[in-house]
């Protein structure tokens, strides 16, 4: 292979590339995928100067190992993971320039489930319907159309990172994440008794071991329907919570289906549908029902955060030698001594 590429070394137990996803074929019966966490995946693209939508890989639980084959190469990971590079440990939240044969190695995330990182320029990958997102059930996207596994090379776009200082971002400034998911009810809520719509809005759910990408099923009360389960079959967007006959919500994530035949009580906003990708089996969550108009508002708040990511990041403390603009931007000198003292 010819220019750049980050040879996986070792993969992580489900690393996909992902971007915004693949938007406008739901009719056509083609699932969106994209990221599960869009801010985390905006975060890690920022850092290394990309814009917010450009592929990236999402790790879950555990992240890889990626050797550079030519180079130098800029990269940056999005979550609380420990990172090395060749043995040496190195920041997360901070872009990363690694050159010809350094390797990096993404551990275990110590809180969530899915973290991400990018590469300076992203991947040359033929996109499929205008994205490079992985939807492993169909095989569509990415690399393969499936999980990044050892030996795969990943082809780069740029054959040498830009020289530049690198960035970090405090996640700090990121808003925290709680158990609440703020819902608008419908389009089916009046499938549901009163006493469903209450154990629904006042009761608290656990993450069972049936969550994925395609969607998070709920341990708790069940939910009791007014008549039946059975619906004709309509579009799922994301975030739409499913009661099939059992009464145990499902929340429908990046990889859902097109169109579903079970009632939908309510649907999560997006901002809280990335929260609860990144809650472990056990964890809680409640639901919280707010008005339609203060979804809106949410959204917009969330794609301002986004759009605004690159005005939160912050030199990182170092900087390129070669880049003589920046260094004459620092004070070099650090005292002076005289002759007669």
């Amino acid at each position: 292979m010819t220019g750049s590429h980050l040879r996986v070394a070792a993969a992580g137990p489900s690393s996909t590339v992902q971007d915004r996803g693949r938007i406008g074929y739901q009719r056509y019966g083609v699932s969106v995928a994209g990221a599960a966490d869009p801010l985390l995946h905006a975060a890690a693209n920022a850092l290394v100067g990309n814009p917010a939508g450009e592929g990236a890989v999402e790790f879950t639980l555990a992240g890889d190992s990626l050797t550079v084959e030519g180079g130098p190469v800029r990269l940056a990971v999005a979550g609380a993971a420990a990172l090395t590079v060749d043995d040496e440990p190195v920041p997360a939240w901070t872009s990363l320039r690694l050159r010809d044969g350094q390797t990096l190695r993404i551990g275990a995330l110590r809180e969530g489930v899915r973290g991400y990182w990018a590469v300076e320029g992203g991947f040359t990958l033929a996109p499929v319907l205008g994205s490079v997102a992985t939807h492993a059930r169909t095989a569509l996207g990415g690399l393969t159309g499936g999980a990044l596994r050892a030996g795969d090379r990943l082809p780069l776009c740029l054959d040498t990172a830009t020289d530049r200082g690198e960035l970090m971002l405090d996640p700090s400034l990121l808003p925290a994440r709680g158990d609440d998911l703020r819902v608008v009810l419908g389009p089916q809520d009046d499938a549901f008794t009163p006493a469903g719509i209450a154990a629904f809005l006042e009761e608290s759910f656990t993450v069972s071991h049936e969550a994925d990408r395609m969607g998070y099923r709920l341990n708790g009360p069940a939910i009791e329907h007014a008549r039946g389960f059975n619906i004709t079959s309509d579009g799922i967007p994301l975030g739409a919570v499913q009661v099939p006959g059992t009464g145990r919500p499902i929340v429908l994530l990046a990889d859902r289906q097109t169109t579903g035949g079970y009632p939908k009580i309510a649907c999560v906003i997006g901002p809280d549908v990335a929260a609860l990708a990144q809650k472990r089996p056990g964890e809680s969550v409640r639901f919280r029902r707010i008005a339609p108009a203060d979804a809106r508002t949410l959204h917009a708040r969330h794609r301002a955060l986004v759009a605004s990511l690159p005005s939160l990041l912050r030199p990182a403390g170092g900087f390129a030698l070669t880049d003589s603009a920046r260094m004459l931007g620092f004070n070099l000198i650090g005292g002076m001594v005289t002759g007669w003292e």
